[in-house]
């Protein structure tokens, strides 16, 4: 009998460790990657978020690095041991449950990813042409017509419907929502393939810069690097030679280099609104709206392809001010889709209806990277069909 039996007194609790404190660890550290950027969370900050301590970390992993990788090699596995069907119903299901169950991840898919170095970005590259290759291998017994290729596009495009979850907030019902994103990308496969064409040798043509006012040099300049290195692998040194004028010069024109990328995230939504204006303007009816509106997001998605890449994957590195303001503007955007695809299809519930404008504009984003955002590749003009196949499934 122990002296708490003894005295009547309740025994303590014991603490026990996780079985797997290791992927308990790596799960909170891939979701504040995700939350915050990989930049902008800390080892004691991941720590705090799993109740130890800091240097406790260190039985696990030697350092914040090592955690991206074992989050990315993680995820990965979990997507690939889920899409062993041959069956592409079912790994469709699979798809979009884990998009559902695991969006707070979806950011290691997306963007995270790329603060990876050489080989591991390479190995995880190859994972995803792996899973790639799973999907198409079921599509094309289904569509006997179509060439290796043009499978695989088709199922990229299905694959940015199933990583869209993790580029937004809107709530999603786990049910209803799994299947909103089944038959987007049911939609998307037994579509037309957006097979991009070959390119032709040297480098897209560069975005012209209109010389100007020094803010506005500033401005296209820092956009550039952002796009190149991201955010924080630029400094004020670098954004200030670009501009051909020195560091403490640029504090004339900004603040801090935040303030730099608050303005370039004001001057896409300004770009966004304009399109968005115009689009909506010339329409004739909801669904002409809808496509107008499509039209101009892949426009403004090729023709300003540095600041809508900037626009999407440093969001986590605003000041907490402009963030909050950015989305309230993103949501309008989200909104005004949402609003002509309800009355476009009433029968839609207005979340499905927002789920599916965030996969749209996925596909587009996408899409448009996995090309390099080249229009001699073509795939501008496929990606509004996708767009309003996405829309209307």
């Amino acid at each position: 009998m122990s002296i708490a039996e003894a005295s009547g007194e309740p025994a303590p609790a014991v603490r026990k460790r996780p079985k797997d404190r290791k992927a308990q660890l790596a799960l909170a550290a891939a979701e504040m990657f995700c939350e915050h950027g990989y930049h902008g969370v800390s080892l004691d900050e991941i720590a705090t978020a799993v109740g130890i301590s800091g240097p406790a970390i260190y039985r696990h992993f030697p350092n914040k690095y090592a955690m991206l990788v074992f989050a990315t090699r993680q995820l990965a596995d979990t997507i690939l041991a889920a899409t062993e069907s041959s069956d592409l119903d079912e790994l469709l299901s699979a798809l979009a449950r884990l998009a559902v169950e695991g969006r707070k991840v979806a950011g290691l898919y997306q963007w995270e990813w790329r603060y990876l170095d050489a080989d591991h970005r390479e190995e995880f590259l190859a994972d995803v042409e792996t899973l790639v290759g799973r999907l198409a291998v079921p599509l094309l017994a289904l569509r006997s017509g179509l060439e290796k290729p043009d499978a695989e596009a088709l199922v990229r495009a299905a694959l940015s419907v199933f990583g869209s979850p993790g580029t937004h907030r809107a709530a999603i019902a786990k049910g209803r929502g799994e299947a909103a994103l089944r038959r987007a990308a049911w939609s998307v496969l037994l579509g037309d393939p957006p097979t991009p064409l070959p390119v032709p040798a040297g480098p897209p043509e560069e975005q012209s810069v209109r010389v100007g006012a020094r803010r506005e040099i500033l401005l296209a300049e820092s956009v550039k690097l952002f796009h190149r290195y991201g955010y924080h692998a630029v400094g004020v040194e670098e954004i200030g030679r670009a501009a051909g004028i020195n560091a403490s010069s640029v504090y004339r024109y900004f603040p801090g280099k935040a303030d730099i990328l608050a303005a370039a995230f004001y001057r896409a939504s300004e770009r966004v609104a304009e399109a968005t204006a115009v689009a909506l303007a010339a329409a004739d009816g909801d669904e002409d709206a809808l496509r107008r509106m499509a039209e101009s997001y892949v426009d403004l998605t090729f023709e300003r392809s540095a600041l809508v890449s900037v626009y999407l994957a440093e969001n986590n590195n605003l000041p907490e001010a402009d963030r909050h303001e950015l989305r309230k503007v993103q949501r309008l955007h989200v909104e005004e889709w949402v609003r002509l695809l309800g009355r476009l299809r009433p029968e839609l519930p207005a979340a499905e209806a927002r789920l599916l404008v965030h996969a749209a504009l996925n596909v587009v984003t996408d899409l448009s990277r996995w090309v390099r955002f080249d229009r001699r590749s073509g795939m501008d003009r496929h990606l509004v069909r996708l767009c309003m196949a996405v829309l209307k499934a």
